[in-house]
Order: C-alpha cells, then sequence, then structure tokens
C-alpha cells in the first residue's frame, strides 16, 4: 500500500504572482472560510511566526482562524491580508448589466 502525504498548496505558493492569483480564486469562490484556509496556506509559505508578530494575533488564534473550519471575523481577514502584503480590490462583476 502507496502513503500518500496530504495536498499542501504552501510548497507551491512561491511567488507574489502566485499568491495573488491563490488568493484571488478563494476569493471568488465566496466561501469566507475558503478564504481563510486559502490565507492559511498563505501564511504557512511565508511564516506563521512573522504573521502573528505582524497581525498583533497569537499563532494559536491564526491557526484557528485560518484552518478553514470557519469563517473568521473581519477584523481577522484584514488584518491577515494586510501583514501578508495584499490589499483587497473591488471591481464590477460583468454578471449584471
Amino acid at each position: 500500500m502507496s502513503k500518500t502525504r496530504p495536498f499542501d498548496a504552501a510548497i507551491y505558493l512561491n511567488d507574489e504572482a502566485d499568491i495573488a492569483a491563490y488568493l484571488q480564486a478563494a476569493i471568488e469562490d465566496g466561501d469566507p472560510a475558503v478564504l481563510a484556509a486559502a490565507l492559511g496556506d498563505i501564511a504557512k509559505a511565508k511564516g506563521m511566526t512573522q504573521l502573528a508578530r505582524d497581525t498583533g494575533l497569537s499563532r494559536e488564534s491564526l491557526y484557528k482562524s485560518l484552518s478553514g473550519d470557519r469563517a473568521p471575523s473581519s477584523d481577522t481577514l484584514f488584518k491577515v491580508i494586510r501583514a501578508l502584503g495584499f490589499k483587497l480590490a473591488v471591481q464590477p462583476s460583468h454578471r449584471h448589466h
């Protein structure tokens, strides 16, 4: 029987363009828990300890908030997005004319 390792997106998040595309896809999914999980993957790739310093949140709190098991508060989402060096931008969706 072969052993498989769980998929870890963090190993594919090597540069800002990859990270931004991954984050954009998570946002477009529309589920805050999916966004939180994606931010967790990015945080693991960049370093959770540094993120804890930059946000002022504990590592334990970040792991819980970014597990994807639940939607974290908008305050936490915004702090994490900013600390990771990103900003949210709004553009018209082309679904409504």
